[in-house]
């Protein structure tokens, strides 16, 4: 394992560690087996379900693991209070458990009081959540900043409870301890920032929740081996609450964070999405935009709301960062949104390496963005001379020829990289071939950029 434990205040400002080398197969397979393992687990906003997430994400990449003591005032909100559970049911009057926590932690109203006592039915049905739009699925409820407590059952299990004294019993504690997130670092050459940020706090929710997490870690592990332009902050923590700590504490550091995304959602079998930052056509906008026009399947492009995951948080108008979100059917667009069906069936390897694929090419658009002058701008260069035009006319030109040329007329050193390629609409992996060729041939320079 590796990492560390920081108690954290404002002010703590302190740079995380250098990454270790990092090499593990990212394939979609050993990201569906890592979304696998953590299923079980029983995560909320804090306590031990948190700590054993991200202990086992530590077992991948080198995370810092930070607490923010409870009570703490972030902005407008209060770091909250511990929550953890050890068990809960309802036992019905001959003692069979009808909702068992042990059969599945989605039984359990998220951040339930601890109650030991024994109801009639119709007190019970009170403290009953259900979902008759999905009468066979167990609904996801909580109730982080109000005291309350109640299960979780499916519409047709509830219709079915009998008339009946039940013993309910939620085994649990509220009180003084933590908010847990994780933090990693991979450090580039530059001490600009890239910022990934994903949630821990549900429970057994494969594709909203642990599809994110099991992305995130696959980058920070490749990204881990590389000479990077920029740093990567990679961020795994609490949803809503998680994002405004992060930003209350680490205040004076936001300025270093030039491009971001969040990732939710990107296990699902749909076609890929991203919602755009409340910039709208910020350098990671335009470069998530052209990476899904080139994958050449369907996609779908959002522009941004303030309502959705921490890209609100990160996109507030104090903070304004240019933070987009990237998913794949977003969010309560489909069924098994907050319910028991969103289980391991509902994501897929090849659906989790397809979003992994894409981030990887977005961030290395970012990375290879730089902006060119043309050394020889009067009139077409000859390009026969340099070994860089067919010398067999009457053909079209390929993607390669009309790459060059479109780089030869744009490099005026004020269009970028990623301007030019999106204007020609010629694939990245060309557009970098015909920046090599180019340079080598001494007709292209990389535009110095300030320090």
């Amino acid at each position: 394992m590796h990492g560390a434990v920081q108690s954290l205040k404002f002010g703590d400002l302190d740079e995380l560690p250098d990454p270790i080398d990092l090499s593990a197969d990212d394939d979609g397979r050993s990201m569906y087996r890592f979304v696998s393992e953590l299923y079980p687990i029983c995560r909320s906003i804090t306590g031990e379900g948190v700590r054993r997430t991200l202990n086992q994400i530590m077992e991948h990449i080198p995370l810092t693991i930070c607490e923010v003591p409870s009570g703490l005032q972030v902005f407008d909100w209060t770091v909250p209070l511990e929550w953890n559970i050890r068990d809960a049911y309802v036992k019905d009057s001959a003692g069979e458990r009808v909702i068992d926590f042990r059969t599945s932690n989605l039984h359990v109203l998220g951040y339930s009081i601890p109650v030991h006592r024994r109801i009639g039915l119709s007190e019970l049905r009170e403290h009953l959540f259900s979902d008759p739009q999905q009468p066979d699925w167990i609904p996801y409820r909580t109730s982080y900043y109000k005291q309350a407590w109640g299960f979780c059952l499916s519409h047709r299990q509830l219709l079915e409870l009998p008339d009946d004294e039940y013993e309910v019993c939620i085994d649990s504690s509220l009180e003084a301890g933590h908010l847990t997130f994780g933090e990693l670092l991979v450090r580039g050459r530059s001490s600009d920032e890239v910022l990934i940020s994903c949630h821990v706090c549900h429970p057994s929710l494969c594709n909203d929740n642990l599809s994110g997490i099991a992305v995130a870690c696959a980058l920070a592990k490749r990204l881990g081996s590389m000479d990077l332009r920029y740093s990567y902050r990679f961020l795994f923590i609490p949803g809503t609450i998680g994002s405004i700590t992060w930003a209350a504490i680490r205040r004076p550091h936001l300025s270093k964070i030039k491009h971001g995304f969040v990732l939710t959602c990107v296990g699902d079998r749909g076609s890929p999405t991203y919602k755009a930052s409340r910039r709208g056509d910020a350098e990671i906008d335009r470069a998530w935009t052209y990476v899904l026009k080139q994958s050449g399947s369907a996609f779908d492009i959002l522009p941004f709301s303030p309502f959705g995951y921490d890209e609100r948080q990160y996109c507030s108008p104090g903070l304004n960062l240019p933070v987009g979100c990237f998913m794949r059917t977003p969010h309560g667009q489909f069924p098994e949104y907050h319910t028991s069906a969103d289980d391991l069936s509902f994501v897929s390897a090849p659906s989790l390496s397809d979003s992994a694929a894409k981030a990887f090419t977005t961030i290395d658009v970012i990375e290879k963005n730089h902006k060119y002058l043309n050394l020889k701008p009067l009139c077409e260069p000859k390009l026969g001379d340099y070994g860089l035009y067919s010398t067999i006319g009457g053909h079209s030109a390929g993607d390669l020829q009309m790459a060059i040329l479109w780089l030869l007329n744009m490099s005026d050193g004020t269009n970028s990289l990623l301007d030019i390629a999106a204007r020609c609409n010629l694939p990245w992996g060309i557009m970098k071939e015909a920046v090599r060729a180019l340079s080598e041939a001494g007709l292209l320079k990389q535009v110095e950029e300030p320090d």
